[in-house]
């Protein structure tokens, strides 16, 4: 039985400590960063190592690879991609080019992942940027309007499915007005229930369909003034399940950033009390990921049928001509330069 739990490794390959943490630890799955990254056949051996130590050759491994400045794969081995702002540019232009630049932006970095055997990618970001936040979202989003953000998250959704990858919406219900970057500090939003429902929720309900989520280390005093949504049970009730309707599999964002509080084993114990299926973890730090794995609890019950009907919507990729499609996305980014 896996354990309701992500892991980061130190670097571009395991040690024997990892091996046996994660051999003893049983996660659901890992994640990849740039640290973990040397060129294709190494990221392929130890996507291998990692499922070899445990969850076998079907356990998701996850990447942060949105295009732009959020992106753990890139030159001389991988394409460079544009940030989401760049593609909601397009929509000045053409409906239609952005829509479909857009899908084969997801389409080719599905095939990218694929290729691989990276399965899930944490993209793409729904939040809506409000003016005069911090820019840690900033043109990670599509558009500051939260019709173009719908329109090109679905096609980014579609884009990855179809290649083969499952996409994770984030930060759900919405960083877009987070004065600080939780990285460092816990953003504290103001808006009343009824903005937020207006701008910040309408982008997740209205992709509450993707297989994915995860969430934002963002307090919403309305709803909550004492705790982030990864920590509240009452937002991830009330909003995540409730208003949003978001039915999928609820993954924390990274336990070890600095908007959380507490020991790491805390804020895992919180984050599955407040109604997360799956807390994640990044740096790769063993004492750290100890700590946590101290608290992680088996993947059972509504979290288990979460996760298996989410990694059911991942299929084989379509057929796909790549050379074609780079090059018609690369047609469709110039007329827009």
């Amino acid at each position: 039985m896996p354990m309701r739990a992500i892991y980061g490794c130190q670097g571009s390959e395991l040690s024997d400590d990892e091996r046996r943490f994660f051999a003893e630890a049983q996660p659901w799955g890992y994640i990849l960063f740039g640290r973990n990254i040397a060129g294709p056949e190494q990221v392929r051996r130890l996507i291998d190592a990692l499922r070899d130590c445990a969850g076998g050759e079907h356990a998701p491994v996850l990447i942060d690879q949105e295009g732009g400045r959020v992106a753990r794969l890139g030159p001389p081995h991988w394409k460079s991609r544009p940030p989401a702002g760049r593609l909601g540019m397009l929509k000045r232009i053409s409906v239609a080019a952005a829509r479909e630049a857009t899908y084969l932006n997801g389409r080719l970095i599905a095939h990218e992942l694929c290729e691989l055997g990276i399965t899930v990618n944490c993209a793409p970001v729904l939040d809506v940027p409000a003016e005069g936040t911090d820019d840690i979202i900033g043109d990670r989003a599509f558009a500051s309007d939260a019709f173009t953000i719908i329109d090109l998250g679905r096609a980014t959704i579609e884009g990855m499915l179809d290649g083969g990858v499952l996409p994770i919406m984030k930060h759900i219900p919405g960083h877009g007005r987070a004065m600080a970057d939780s990285h460092n500090m816990l953003p504290h939003v103001a808006a009343s229930v009824e903005e937020l429902s207006a701008t910040d929720f309408v982008t997740f309900r209205s992709l509450n369909h993707c297989p994915m989520a995860m969430t934002a280390h963002v307090v919403y005093d309305a709803i909550d003034a004492q705790r982030p949504a990864t920590t509240s049970p009452r937002v991830i009730r009330d909003v995540i399940r409730g208003e949003i309707g978001f039915e999928g599999v609820l993954i924390s964002d990274d336990l070890s950033m600095g908007a959380l509080s507490g020991t790491l084993g805390a804020r895992a114990k919180a984050a599955q009390f407040a109604g997360c299926d799956i807390v994640l973890h990044c740096n790769g730090s063993l004492d750290e990921m100890r700590e946590v794995a101290a608290e992680a609890k088996p993947l059972e019950d509504l979290a288990f049928k979460r996760a298996q009907a989410a990694l059911g919507h991942r299929a084989p990729p379509q057929a796909f001509d790549v050379v074609a499609g780079e090059a018609r996305f690369s047609e469709l980014l110039d007329a827009a330069a």
